[in-house]
């Protein structure tokens, strides 16, 4: 299937449960495997900025990041700003 497709497919599905905006999920996943990775939250829960990291926690950070991309289908770390702030 292609992706308009499957979106369809699982839009019905989850309007059928009487559920929507399931987009927060991705957001909630997306932090809370941030912290699973690092140690502490993200930007975005309350954690600090790359700019207040030390060089061995930025190296974590972007790891992070790049493990989350993929994680959820994303093939670039910029789209984890989304989900996880700077």
């Amino acid at each position: 299937r292609q992706y308009i497709e499957q979106l369809r497919i699982y839009e019905r599905h989850t309007a059928n449960a009487g559920l929507s905006k399931m987009h927060g999920l991705r957001h909630a996943y997306a932090q809370q495997r941030y912290r699973e990775l690092t140690g502490w939250p993200s930007p975005h829960a309350g954690g600090p900025d790359k700019k207040a990291l030390t060089q061995a926690q930025q190296q974590s950070d972007q790891s992070a990041r790049l493990t989350i991309s993929k994680e959820l289908g994303h093939v670039r770390e910029q789209i984890t700003a989304v989900y996880l702030g700077r």
